[in-house]
């Protein structure tokens, strides 16, 4: 099985019980390019049904430029948080909004600048 992601294909690389390892087309022995896809299922309370938790993470090392190293590994972890019984069309909304605004300027200048305020 593989995923592709803006061209580039991921190839299923490892399985767990609740979670898939992709490697991605820049893996090699020594740099990362990995994704990570898990889950974890919902678990009820007496007065709560719960939450089910999904997990990407991608990891890739990237050559750097004024450190004091040559290389490391960017790596962006997405954490959802989805409650039981929440309508199909508020968790389109919600991933609809956070795609669009993964995609904007001030989301890079986020990760660039460490910018928080606008």
């Amino acid at each position: 099985m593989s995923l592709t992601i803006n061209a580039k294909a991921f190839a299923a690389d490892g399985y767990a019980a609740n979670a898939t390892n992709y490697a991605g087309p820049a893996k090699t022995l020594r740099l990362k390019d990995d994704l990570r896809l898990a889950k974890t299922s919902p678990k009820a309370t007496a007065t709560f049904s719960g939450v089910a938790r999904t997990q990407a993470k991608l990891s890739r090392t990237v050559t750097l430029t004024g450190a004091l190293t040559p290389s490391h590994d960017v790596i962006m972890d997405l954490a959802i948080s989805v409650p039981v019984g929440a309508a199909s069309g508020d968790i389109d909304s919600a991933v609809n909004d956070f795609a669009a605004w993964a995609a904007h300027a001030s989301f890079k200048t986020l990760v660039k600048n460490l910018q928080t305020n606008y």
